[in-house]
């Protein structure tokens, strides 16, 4: 016998031990790996169907989010809109009740320069008059027959009231 070649003794244990160790597998050890194995691959696929469920989740939550911010920007949109708009109602309110009010202030200031411009041409008559009977007065006291003293005097008198 070498050291290569086994005896009969030998491999006839042998075999008789892995036939004894293959049948003690088999009746106490088969059965629970094989159902650990397949408890295993059932919470494996089980793990990777949650985890399909969850990435669509995601995927649904997602765009959930995106159609979310779409609205909120039209509503912003819509707000921004409707608060320009009355921005410019406002504007145009305030220049039509500024027009409006420098119109009245434009009248009124046209209406007291033409009192004033009224007054005035009534104190100028006025005036005018007593200078006029002043004068009449004057001529009339000095029984003047001639037409050349009565013009003298009549530019004298007006000289002296000052009316240029």
């Amino acid at each position: 016998m070498g050291i290569i070649e086994p005896g009969i003794g030998l491999l006839f244990w042998m075999t008789l031990t892995f036939v004894i160790l293959l049948f003690i597998l088999a009746k106490f050890a088969w059965k629970p790996i094989v159902n650990a194995v397949n408890d295993r691959e059932a919470s494996i696929v089980d793990a990777l169907n949650q985890a399909k469920l969850a990435k669509k989740e995601m995927e649904d939550l997602k765009s959930d989010n995106e159609r979310i911010i779409r609205e909120a920007k039209i509503e912003r949109d819509a707000i921004l809109k409707e608060a320009r708009e009355i921005k410019d109602r406002i504007v145009g309110e305030a220049k039509d009740a500024a027009k409006a009010e420098g119109d009245k202030m434009i009248e009124s200031a046209k209406q007291t320069i033409q009192t004033e411009k009224n007054a005035a041409m009534s104190d100028i008559r006025t005036q005018i008059g007593a200078l006029s009977v002043n004068i009449a007065e004057s001529i009339l006291q000095k029984n003047l027959d001639n037409s050349e003293a009565q013009n003298e005097l009549v530019q004298n008198y007006l000289n002296k009231s000052n009316l240029n």
